[in-house]
């Protein structure tokens, strides 16, 4: 093993024993099990942007991102950030606020039971299949941040991709499951740093080993439809293919995604004061248009170095900052740790979403299956210890998902982005501003949603032509229109429910 490496490796080491302190650290602050859902409701508004940013920002920030933009060029990776842009901007503008308020009201510490108590669900239905959801949905996108782990580690050290897997769910299973909200978020912010060195670091080197701004573009401009709107590059013809206008906005609809992302609306309900998540909005909506603009950038620069030999062309576009930080690490042993922090960087988005991802999935298994519908009543010792036997559980069946290293770490974020985006995001925006909405409305529209990402996907999508979709748009819609004509269908909420609601309005 050569020094740069050695030095790489001892830089992750310090970050992962990091982490691992967190959790130990935070474990001694978990004493109920809203202290270890929500911690507390204690988040500030720095803590509560940044978290919940850097556990929507995994691995695709910057493996996806910037592998799209090598292969493709401008437009695929530009129409998905931009609605990723809006949709982020608008879920803090009309969700957040009224979440938090919403959510304390009914005292609420998890998704499932936020639609159990909006809409008056005393048999717990709404809780069981919500929690279904989250758990079905979130083991494929915590399988990807492993994947983004185990390609990480076979690209840099020919480390056995299985092998460089399960070293790094060890250390996600251990900080979550002993300190979880308040160690995830925390290590969320720090991580949220990490990405941000990683990209600045990685884009200005990368163009000055590629000749400098100049010749990245002027390469860019030399491929076919590489910096177009309404074309798009491909990388094993040389050729370019068109962009249509139905592709933009299905592409477009990733922004809908938000207004269903548990681990996202968590970090809302989170926050110590409502009046703080103006700053958090205005801190979360820079740093996503920034760090989204700056990875198709990378993209860009990869492609050029590729070009003039400074590293050699990629066979997974994905592991473009891999191979820039490999070269990095060439120049002497500072600027191997500094490479080593870039590649902590990309542990960082792929870990700071996985811990999210598996606390809300172990929440739910905990509160909403297990103490309502499985074991009756638990006491916070009992909630906590199946919590975290949940996240191991989870964590089991991910790494078997992940298993196959040639899996596409952008596809599989997609699909659970659909998923959640139409079982809950309709749901949940329903739930907040139309007092109309009943349970049966909810259950249709959650269960709508939810299948219609599976028949879309591997059912219609293949069809082809105008069908050839994002599934999230159709489950989306699909999904609203079963929540209204059920409500309207069926008897109007009364007492509580309305109170709750007027009382969340004011």
């Amino acid at each position: 093993m050569t020094s740069s490496q050695i030095c790489i490796l001892v830089v992750i080491f310090l970050y992962l024993a990091f982490v691992v302190y967190l959790g130990i650290r935070f474990s001694k602050t978990s004493k109920t099990t809203e202290d270890y859902y929500l911690g507390g409701r204690k988040l500030g508004p720095l803590v509560t942007a940044m978290s919940a940013e850097a556990s929507d920002m995994s691995s695709w920030l910057l493996l996806g991102i910037p592998g799209l933009a090598y292969a493709s060029g401008f437009a695929d990776p530009f129409w998905t950030s931009f609605g990723l842009a809006v949709g982020t901007y608008l879920n803090w503008l009309i969700v957040a606020k009224k979440l938090r308020r919403y959510s304390q009201i009914n005292g609420s510490a998890t998704i499932p039971a936020f639609f159990s108590n909006r809409f008056g669900d005393d048999k717990n239905i709404l809780s069981l299949i919500s929690a279904i959801v989250i758990i079905v949905f979130f083991v494929p996108y915590t399988a990807s941040g492993f994947s983004a782990c185990g390609k990480l580690f076979n690209a840099l050290f020919g480390v056995d991709y299985i092998k460089g897997m399960i070293i790094f769910a060890l250390v996600i299973i251990v900080y979550t499951a002993l300190g979880g909200f308040l160690a995830a978020s925390t290590s969320d912010l720090i991580q949220s740093v990490i990405m941000t060195i990683a990209l600045v670091t990685v884009l200005f080197y990368g163009a000055s080993q590629a000749g400098g701004w100049g010749a990245v573009f002027d390469n860019a401009k030399n491929l076919s439809g590489y910096l177009e709107f309404s074309s798009m590059h491909v990388l094993a013809t040389g050729g370019s293919s068109p962009y249509s206008l139905l592709t933009k906005i299905s592409t477009l609809a990733w922004g809908l995604g938000y207004f269903g992302m548990p681990h996202i609306l968590l970090r809302f309900m989170a926050i110590e004061k409502e009046e703080k998540l103006t700053l958090s909005r205005r801190i979360a909506t820079v740093w996503v248009v920034v760090a989204m603009f700056s990875a198709i950038i990378i993209g860009f620069v990869a492609r050029a170095m590729a070009a003039n030999g400074a590293i050699e062309s990629l066979d997974d576009p994905e592991t473009a900052i891999v191979k820039i930080s490999a070269l990095l690490s060439s120049h002497g042993i500072f600027t191997a740790c500094v490479a080593g922090l870039i590649l902590a960087g990309i542990l960082a988005a792929t870990m700071s979403t996985a811990d999210s991802q598996l606390l809300a999935a172990a929440s739910s298994a905990s509160d909403d299956i297990g103490k309502k519908i499985l074991f009756g009543k638990m006491d916070n010792r009992q909630s906590m210890l199946v919590a975290r036997i949940t996240v191991v559980v989870m964590s089991v069946i991910a790494l078997f998902i992940a298993r196959d290293q040639n899996s596409s770490v952008f596809q599989i974020v997609s699909f659970a982005w659909a998923g959640f985006g139409a079982a809950f995001g309709p749901l949940m925006l329903c739930a907040l501003f139309w007092k109309r909405t009943n349970k049966y409305g909810a259950l249709a529209g959650m269960i709508s949603g939810g299948v219609m990402i599976f028949v879309w996907k591997f059912l219609v999508r293949p069809l082809g032509g105008v069908l050839d979709i994002y599934e999230l748009l159709p489950g989306f819609f699909i999904s609203l229109i079963f929540i209204v004509v059920v409500s309207l269908l069926t008897p109007a909420p009364t007492g509580k429910v309305i109170e709750d609601f007027e009382k969340a309005s004011k």
